[in-house]
């Protein structure tokens, strides 16, 4: 049986996941700590064909994607067949450019192993419930909230959504979660009718295999900062990083969770 590799983001994601394999390869495209029991591949964009051959030269036979990616810097005049293949993609949003590296690495043999196959602790299961009381208000803004996502899914534009007494405070954007809830923190009280509710939830048909919808304790400080009561996720498709910490902060404040 083949090893795993570890397509490295940033954030503590990857270093979880790699603790949990045994003898992994940690991939990076910059210098960063590589955790004790793996080992260490930088690699280049612009030369994933070299990344290939190096897995398989490390007998690898799998890989994980973890962490968040920006859209890379990539220097046109260095691309090779493959990268050139995934800049093309570059304009079809992130579901077209996720679902061309999916082809590149399934191409070449590798399996794609999803962080909550590796780490299923991760999610919660239906029904689960923590902290504050959820009002009929806060389930009348749930339901919004997923009407919304769900009317957006279709344009590959949002995870999130933060409604508060029937009306939209923000929707995510390209530039993720926490912009999203800087912006909500910034809006007057005159125009909240409520805290409002933070729907956090997959795209419909979005590949759970390299794209988790991730969640964490600076999440939830963000959530205070806004001024938000709770925030609703689906059973098992959110990651949930440091869920102890996370559960702790939610009843500290007064704030709910729920999983649909």
């Amino acid at each position: 049986m083949g090893r795993t590799a570890i397509i490295a983001g940033k954030g503590e994601l990857p270093k979880l996941l790699a603790s949990k394999l045994s003898d992994p390869v940690y991939v990076t495209f910059e210098k960063s700590e590589t955790p004790i029991n793996a080992e260490p591949l930088l690699a280049r964009i612009e030369k994933l064909g070299q990344l290939f051959k190096d897995l398989k030269s490390k007998n690898v036979s799998s890989v994980s994607f973890a962490g968040s990616m920006s859209r890379p810097k990539i220097n046109p005049l260095k691309l090779d067949r493959h990268a050139l293949r995934l800049a093309m993609s570059l304009g079809k949003g992130d579901d077209g450019l996720l679902r061309e590296v999916i082809n590149l690495f399934t191409e070449q043999g590798f399996q794609i192993h999803s962080a909550n196959e590796i780490c299923p602790e991760l999610t919660l299961q239906k029904n689960t419930h923590w902290g504050a009381k959820v009002t009929e208000q806060d389930s009348q803004d749930i339901a919004k909230a997923q009407d919304v996502l769900a009317a957006l899914s279709p344009m590959d534009v949002a995870q999130g959504v933060v409604c508060a007494g029937g009306q939209v405070l923000g929707i995510e954007t390209i530039q993720g979660t926490d912009a999203l809830l800087d912006f909500v923190a910034r809006t007057p009280d005159n125009l909240r009718r409520s805290q409002g509710v933070f729907v956090k939830m997959p795209k419909a048909g979005q590949d759970m295999r390299i794209d988790i919808p991730t969640i964490g304790p600076d999440t939830i400080d963000k959530l205070i900062e806004a001024g938000i009561g709770g925030i609703a996720i689906p059973a098992g498709e959110v990651l949930i990083l440091q869920s102890e910490t996370v559960r702790q902060k939610i009843e500290k404040a007064g704030l709910f969770l729920r999983v649909l």
